[in-house]
């Protein structure tokens, strides 16, 4: 069974820096694209990042795209997503997921695989 676990969310104060990790359990770490995606209630799931298999390939969400870093560690099966100069709007559930391949505009039915979810709160 595939397992995939966020960590690192938390409260967090605007101008700060988020750091996500997302450990795999269950599949084949290495054959698997990673998304990070983030979800406000009432609105839809977004993508914020995808790195593919071997850093293939890797795409950001305009949103955090410049301030934000994604990337994998494949001998400890997890992704890590850190994002700089927090912003309120940044609040959110957010979500790591597997899939096949990443795409640049991040949809979610390329992801098979889905965490629970940790939740990042940023105040201003």
């Amino acid at each position: 069974q595939v397992h995939l676990v966020e960590s690192g969310g938390g409260l967090l104060q605007a101008g700060e820096s988020l750091r996500l990790s997302c450990t795999a359990s269950g599949l084949i770490f290495d054959e698997w694209a990673v998304g990070w995606f983030r979800q406000v209630p009432g609105k839809e799931r977004e993508g914020v990042a995808c790195i593919a298999i071997r850093n293939l390939d890797i795409y950001y969400a305009g949103s955090v795209k410049g301030r934000s870093a994604i990337r994998r560690d494949d001998s400890k099966l997890t992704s890590y997503l850190q994002i700089d100069s927090l912003r309120p709007e940044d609040t959110a559930m957010y979500y790591c997921a597997a899939g096949t391949f990443c795409t640049p505009g991040l949809h979610l039915e390329d992801m098979n695989y889905w965490g629970q979810g940790t939740q990042v709160t940023v105040s201003s």
